[in-house]
């Protein structure tokens, strides 16, 4: 009796990320030779990322609803867009659908009932009838985007021109600037339940000799000329021991209302019923010149109950303070070249980076920059490109001072104890790379880094996270447009000018794999914050002047999601043994419904050998919940991990698995596991 060999299992754990330089037999099956558009999961396997969407503060597309509204008796067609209206019950709905028996609607009010005629205008299309039974779960998720579409559309850019030149959150409100029709100047705006709203800005007029510290709130007069104090920007009181404007030396700069009655000119002036001050010379309008990027900060320095603020600057105007109503500039006293890049708060100040110098407030007050209040200037030698906090020795608080080409960190509190130690020569950080999610993260022309604190001298230890993605690195090193995180999904984000990013995740502070991405809007500025109610939230500046909130939706803003990846080859024990291939056991995990093309290329892909053509699986994840579905429409019995069946055939001696997945209806799912089945046959010759 001839003996049949049995079949075998090579279990291939998908993680490790994307590696381009490794040996093909030094690398784990699982690891990707290809990759975009999945990312490391930070349980394990590779997920298909979600999309992004934009967004002005109007209902966000994936938070469209839809009904589906049976149909008889069809007496005419409508037209995608049309509003579906009851003749009876005065419900509506916007159609987003027309299918056979039925149309889906979206944007509904009210609710059709049985036996009313549906009408569109003056026209009746048919009558309202019961559920002609239960749609799939595929059906399901494209009458999600169908109505996701319809909402996208009423959602505008920012007004102006050119890209978004920041992005921020503040009080739930998201804000951005972009310049203006013309490119003259750059303007802000402020997302509301009716789209973008321009924040106007105000005036400012400089004092001096200002006595008995007026209120916001006060007129300020000079004559018959008026306008309402809305901001009070102290700059300096070289008399601090006696208390803020009680030695009649505070100056600074109003910001004010636009003036009544002419304008105010050089001179004595009064502020409400106590304060007196002398004005430099004329008000002059706030105006944010074109050409910059912003970066922000939120600090609360006065450490009172509501005076949380944004601080932000963007090297093309002086930095600014602004409390969600007032845009109030800051001088730091450097003339023409005061004009900060990268600013952040360390240690009750604020610091801001001028080219090669970073320049501290005084504590506590970040509109005075004069040494006699404590204030300090650092220089730095080599063009800073960011700063961020980062726990120091066990006595002191250290700032990371990125430059260009080297990196120094700043110990001590106040500048009877700073210490400026340079940390390492010919190491810095890229423009707008550097971030912070419980390790300091930036990059620079070698890749991505990671500093974390360490018991050994300097108290910081290095790590260069892309070493195995350098291909991908030297390309885009010079290309590099913002960055941001995720830290629920511990992820260091890196975006380019190109369109690609860079996913990078990290658990407990150990490198999991680096996952390329390509976005079909380009990101040119970022921002990740949170909610007052703790939800995450992350937004990109779009090139096109959107702005886009990313880890929402299933879609690109509505353009399909191409995912791929190919793993490395499996051997499955012995890279000189062939194998003919039956199946791979591929497990999914996800939450509605998934689809994935999965194909395989034998024997290092040679052209000897019959290649395989693609096989599209559609996998249903629908898990209902008592409350969450309707009757009818639903699959009972859904579930959250399955794995799929993929056929194979072929003999080799390995084998690379690939998987594609293009729609844009899919809610991520992650590919955890394959089974690969074979039988062993003769070694190679």
């Amino acid at each position: 009796m001839i003996s049949l060999p049995q079949a075998r299992f090579d279990a291939i754990s998908l993680s490790g990320g994307l590696d381009q330089v490794t040996p093909t037999l030094s690398l784990k099956p699982g690891v990707c030779k290809i990759a975009s558009n999945f990312e490391c999961s930070v349980y394990g396997g590779y997920t298909r990322i979600q999309g992004y969407e934009r967004y002005n503060g109007r209902p966000s597309p994936s938070a469209a609803t839809n009904t589906m509204v049976f149909i008889a008796n069809r007496l005419a067609t409508p037209v995608l867009g049309d509003t579906l209206t009851g003749a009876t019950s005065g419900a509506t709905g916007v159609i987003c659908s027309i299918e056979n028996g039925y149309l889906v609607i979206t944007k509904q009010s009210l609710t059709f009932t049985l036996g009313e005629m549906a009408m569109v205008g003056a026209t009746n299309i048919g009558t309202v009838t019961a559920s002609t039974g239960p749609i799939s779960a595929q059906e399901n998720a494209l009458h999600a985007a169908l109505a996701a579409d319809t909402y996208r559309a009423d959602i505008a850019a920012v007004p102006g021109s050119g890209p978004v030149r920041g992005v921020f959150i503040f009080n739930d409100i998201i804000y951005a600037f972009r310049d203006n029709a013309g490119a003259t100047a750059v303007d802000l705006y402020k997302s509301s339940a009716a789209g973008w709203v321009n924040v106007p800005y105000f005036y400012e007029v400089s004092f001096t000799a200002g006595t008995n510290a007026p209120a916001e709130g006060d007129t300020l007069t000079q004559g018959g000329v008026t306008a309402t104090i809305k901001r009070v920007c102290t700059e300096s009181n070289f008399n601090v021991s006696t208390g803020a404007w009680a030695a009649g030396t505070a100056t600074g700069r109003f910001v004010i209302t636009a003036p009544a009655g002419g304008n105010f000119a050089a001179g004595a002036a009064t502020a409400g019923a106590t304060t007196t001050v002398t004005l430099s010379g004329v008000q002059t309008a706030i105006a944010l010149a074109t050409g910059g990027k912003f970066e922000t900060v939120k600090e609360n320095f006065s450490g009172g109950l509501g005076t949380f603020r944004v601080y932000g600057c963007d090297g093309a105007n002086r930095a600014w303070e602004f409390d969600g109503t007032i845009l109030s500039p800051i001088s730091t006293g450097l003339g023409v070249d005061d004009k900060p890049k990268h600013i952040y708060a360390h240690k009750g100040a604020l610091f801001l980076a001028v080219q090669t110098s970073v320049v501290k407030s005084a504590p506590g007050w970040p509109f005075c920059y004069t040494t006699i209040n404590g204030a300090a200037e650092f220089a730095m030698g080599d063009t800073v490109t960011g700063m961020i906090s980062a726990p120091g020795s066990q006595t002191s608080a250290a700032l990371f001072i990125f430059g260009r080409s080297n990196t120094s960190i700043l110990y001590g509190t106040s500048v009877s104890d700073f210490n400026l130690v340079r940390y390492n020569t010919g190491t810095g950080a890229i423009d707008y790379s550097v971030q912070n999610m419980a390790q300091t993260l930036a990059m620079d022309d070698r890749g991505a880094l990671m500093l974390q604190t360490s018991l050994n001298y300097g108290n910081f230890d290095q790590a260069t996270l892309t070493h195995n993605i350098r291909p991908f690195i030297d390309a885009r090193r010079t290309r590099l447009s913002c960055s941001s995180l995720n830290r629920s999904k511990g992820q260091y984000r890196l975006f380019f000018s190109d369109g690609f990013g860079l996913y990078i995740t990290i658990v407990n502070g150990q490198w999991v794999g680096s996952m390329p991405v390509f976005f079909r809007h380009i990101p040119y500025c970022s921002i990740e914050d949170k909610f007052s109610d703790g939800t995450e939230a992350s937004f990109f500046g779009g090139a096109d002047g959107f702005v886009y909130q990313i880890d929402k939706g299933t879609s690109f803003d509505g353009s399909n999601i191409y995912a791929y990846m190919t793993l490395n080859y499996a051997a499955s024990g012995n890279s000189r043994v062939l194998k003919s291939y039956r199946k791979a056991a591929v497990e999914v995990q996800g939450g509605s419904y998934a689809e994935f093309r999965f194909g395989y290329s034998l024997g290092y892909d040679s052209a000897e050998i019959a290649q395989p053509q693609n096989t599209t699986y559609g996998t249903n994840f629908n898990v209902p919940y008592w409350g969450s579905f309707t009757w009818g429409n639903f699959y009972w019995g859904g579930r959250s991990l399955l794995p799929s069946e993929c056929a194979m055939d072929g003999t080799a001696e390995n084998v690379a698995l690939a998987f594609y997945s293009d729609g844009n209806y899919f809610q991520p799912f992650t590919l955890n596991t394959a089974i690969i089945h074979y039988l062993p046959r003769r070694a190679l010759r």
